[in-house]
């Protein structure tokens, strides 16, 4: 199959158009429908030129071509395209590979660069050509697509035209052309297909009309999404439930969004629960809770509506109407000015109560320190004041300097009635201090009233204003260090490696979010795990985090997959507010978190919900990892037992067939044999039994060595009486070839397991013996290289190809080599050399020997030779 190609955009940023003429199959008439396209262009006036054309066309297709002036060159030349410049180039098939010398691999790269120069193209694309759609047009069809283009080179295309015919009249055409159709070519084929092609291009409209609705900033919509407004006015439980029947009704989305404002910390404790229930009420029948923060109110929900796609906003008559004829306008009002395009339903509200007005909690009493900031603002203010009266300076600046005072106690101040109040005192002041007569509240001038009033409003207005923008800003900043603590989490955890870190890291991130003891449960099948505490700042009772009746509260929540504990409606008294740690079904644990009367707020709640999902990816990431090893280390296992098997059950059949020939052979014809037959049957009993003897011995080691159940027995050796112990065990097949020894060094010792390493040489030799033809020389080399002492066993043989010197030490791989009595070799001997020579801190390698043949090169541990006179 075709490589794709790198999805490129071959529009952005170009002066030149993209036009595809799109089919769900071969005969469509793809190509007939954008010649003639291209002939009325040339009628028009348009410099059209034809740069490729497939060969197989139709005879009426090829007759449009007559109309038409073509590249004359074989295959497409994009420099002679580029040389010509025309301004629309017909090139056939958008999905194709360039032959090999071209410029670009792929024909969508050479679109690319036609546009770039501003050429407009037209191509034909088919939509099992789609680089998402191959795998379904092969499962329709059963045959694999070949080049393809990526999505977003159709998707960004200026223009794409569908060319559709009913799939029976395309089945006829094909039978009439070709004569035999191919064997997927059938009409629930054809129809499956075009349906597909149908409904790419509807996701092509879609996709732009979205991008186009995003850079115009328009707030229409083609498919249903119902917003409900959030508040804590009694009646908003019915607003919830008739906008999510509206939703069910529409099969649309649902989503519940509250405007957080700087008002929402003086909500009485009463507004704030009734607030928190209508939250809980909409997730229970399916919305998404959203909290957005500002102080207009309709022009956060129409920001909201307008980008995240939604239809209908949901809203209580309560809001639509204005409260005097003097009040500002209603928030429906207001809304439709900042949306004009949404359908706002208002929706019957009224209560047997009457009217509901969102009672405020005010602070009754300043903190001390705001008493002394505010004494030390009007003294700071009347001491500048005085020295201005001195001066001359008139009192407009001296009320400058009041108005200013006002500011900076509203910078500093906690309370909000700071601002409000000293604009207040500060009339009082300026009145008693600087108007006449001076040090009493009453004044001469008439004009004063108006003095006064233009002072406390400026002072109320400017105060409130930076009072308002402190309380943004803190808004803001409490905004991003919950987002950065978000961030810093999906980083955090995929650095761990294991269960125990992903919970330390949750719990740390937890802890930084929400200043409160938590509990984690990791999950173990069924039934929790042992607890682990993270408390809140210095170290406390944490017993009643893990209370038997805690316990059974996370139990239930991992059973059942819900959330349950303290403010919520089930197990309501527990300490604590469990959550699972969950990826769709699938649990990985739970965690608690102590209330103590103070529930979460609706932000803190979705970060919390979207570190728990990031800490519930992690472990199922880690059990993914642990599952694939053990799968892997199945498989492996598996095909070494495979590959034992089938290597065995040919190996030992042989040897073993011919011992009981023999065997069989000599019993009964023994008598008759002479002295010479029988020797000879009796070597061959032998040769058998000791190349399986060999064979298991091998097998035995190998497996030993790599379960590490044998230690090295090392001690200092001499290597010529280790070689030479090793030539006394060479098969009898070595009368048949030359076998020498050579060292550089006259005493060369290693620390090595004497046994082990004569079982490395035997096997070595005997693979130069086995692989090579008679009368070869085998040469065994012994030298010092630095700290190592190099033992390299060379043949004169055939040699060993590159690409099998790799692998040869592979346990159960045995080349293409065949051994010299045409007995299969099982591929252990080489293996098992390497596992001992690793054991020892060495290596072993092979390379050629000059002009033929191969070396075995290996390194052990060499020991200093110490000669005492």
């Amino acid at each position: 199959m075709e490589q794709q190609p790198q999805a490129e955009n071959p529009t952005v940023g170009t002066v030149g158009k993209l036009k595809i003429f799109f089919g769900y199959g071969d005969g469509v008439g793809k190509t007939y429908g954008m010649l003639q396209q291209a002939l009325q262009a040339k009628r028009l006036g348009t410099d059209v030129v034809v740069g490729w054309m497939a060969e197989n066309l139709q005879p009426q297709t090829r007759a449009l071509l007559e109309g038409l002036e073509t590249l004359k060159c074989e295959g497409f030349d994009i420099d002679a395209a580029l040389h010509r410049h025309p301004q629309l180039l017909i090139l056939d098939e958008f999905a194709r590979c360039n032959p090999t010398g071209s410029r670009h691999t792929w024909r969508v790269q050479d679109v690319q660069e036609l546009l770039a120069a501003g050429i407009d193209v037209y191509t034909t694309l088919n939509v099992q050509q789609i680089e998402s759609l191959t795998d379904t047009v092969a499962a329709i069809t059963g045959v694999a697509a070949g080049a393809r283009v990526p999505d977003s080179a159709f998707d960004q295309a200026d223009g794409v035209e569908l060319v559709d015919i009913e799939p029976r009249e395309l089945l006829d055409r094909l039978t009439l052309q070709r004569g035999v159709c191919p064997a997927w070519c059938n009409m629930e084929n054809l129809t499956a297909l075009r349906e597909l092609a149908l409904r790419r291009c509807a996701d092509r409209v879609h996709l732009r009309r979205e991008r186009a609705q995003i850079q115009t900033r328009a707030d229409y919509h083609t498919d249903e999404h119902i917003l409900v407004c959030v508040s804590s006015s009694p009646t908003n439980a019915k607003i919830i439930r008739t906008a999510a029947r509206m939703a069910q009704a529409f099969r649309g989305q649902f989503t519940a969004l509250y405007v957080q404002t700087a008002a929402r910390s003086a909500l009485t404790q009463a507004d704030q629960e009734r607030l928190r229930e209508n939250m809980r009420l909409a997730k229970q029948l399916g919305a998404a809770v959203e909290t957005v923060r500002g102080e207009d109110v309709p022009y956060q929900i129409a920001e909201f509506a307008r980008l995240s796609g939604v239809s209908k906003i949901v809203i209580g008559r309560s809001t639509a109407m204005r409260k005097s004829i003097f009040g500002k306008p209603a928030l429906t009002e207001r809304l439709i000015a900042a949306a004009p395009n949404l359908d706002v339903h208002i929706i019957p509200d009224a209560s047997a109560t009457g009217a509901y007005r969102q009672k405020k909690d005010l602070p009754s009493t300043f903190a001390m320190g705001d008493l002394m900031k505010s004494g030390l603002a009007l003294l700071g203010a009347t001491g500048a004041g005085w020295i201005f009266y001195r001066l001359g300076i008139g009192e407009a600046n001296i009320v400058a300097v009041y108005i200013f005072a006002v500011l900076v106690l509203s910078v500093i101040a906690s309370s909000r009635l700071c601002g409000p109040l000293t604009s207040l005192a500060s009339v009082f002041v300026f009145n008693f201090c600087f108007t006449q007569p001076r040090f009493t509240l009453h004044f001469d001038n008439p004009d004063y009233w108006v003095t006064f009033a233009i002072m406390f409003l400026v002072a109320l207005f400017t105060g409130s204003l930076v009072t308002w923008l402190k309380e943004n800003a803190q808004h803001s900043a409490h905004g991003a260090f919950r987002t950065k603590i978000l961030f810093e989490t999906s980083q955090l955890l995929q650095k761990q490696s294991d269960e125990e870190e992903v919970v330390q890291a949750t719990a740390g991130q937890l802890s930084r979010l929400l200043r409160r003891d938590l509990v984690f449960y990791l999950a173990k099948g069924d039934q929790l795990g042992e607890p682990s505490i993270f408390p809140e700042g210095e170290a406390h009772d944490t017993h009643p985090l893990v209370s038997e009746k805690e316990q059974q509260t996370a139990a239930w929540v991992l059973r059942n997959n819900r959330h349950a504990g303290a403010t919520t409606d089930t197990l309501a008294g527990a300490k604590c507010l469990y959550l699972a740690i969950r990826v769709d079904q699938s649990v990985y644990g739970v965690v608690g978190i102590a209330m103590e009367g103070i529930p979460l707020d609706s932000f803190e709640n979705s970060v919390l919900l979207s570190i728990l999902g990031e800490c519930a990816l992690a472990l199922e990431n880690i059990k993914n990892a642990r599952e694939k090893e053990a799968a892997a280390i199945l498989a492996k296992n598996e095909q070494l037992r495979a590959n034992l098997l089938r290597s065995i059950s040919h190996d030992l059949r042989t040897p073993l067939t011919s011992i009981a020939g023999n065997a069989g052979n000599l019993l009964a014809n023994y008598a008759k044999m002479d002295d010479a037959s029988r020797a000879q049957t009796f070597s061959d009993i032998y040769d058998d039994s000791m190349w399986l003897i060999n064979l298991v011995e091998n097998l035995l080691a190998v497996t030993r060595i790599e379960d590490g159940r044998v230690k090295l027995n090392q001690s200092m050796e001499l290597m010529d009486e280790v070689v030479t112990e090793a030539l006394r065990h060479i098969n009898r097949h070595s009368r048949e070839h030359v076998i020498r020894y050579a060292s550089e060094e006259e005493l060369l010792l290693a620390h090595i397991d004497a046994k082990l390493i004569v079982q490395v040489l035997i096997n070595l030799v005997d693979n130069a013996i086995k692989y090579t033809p008679v009368g070869s020389t085998v040469t065994i080399y012994t030298r010092r290289n630095g700290p190592w002492a190099e033992v390299s066993v060379a043949d004169d043989g055939p040699g060993i190809p590159k690409e099998q010197q790799e692998k040869v030490f592979d346990m159960f791989y045995c080349g293409t080599n065949r051994v010299a009595d045409s007995r299969r070799s099982l591929g252990l001997g080489l293996a098992l050399c390497k596992t001992i020579v690793t054991a020892h801190g060495g290596r072993i390698w092979v390379e050629d020997n000059r002009p033929h043949g191969a070396v075995f090169t290996l390194t052990l541990p060499a020991e200093e030779v110490e000669l005492h006179e």
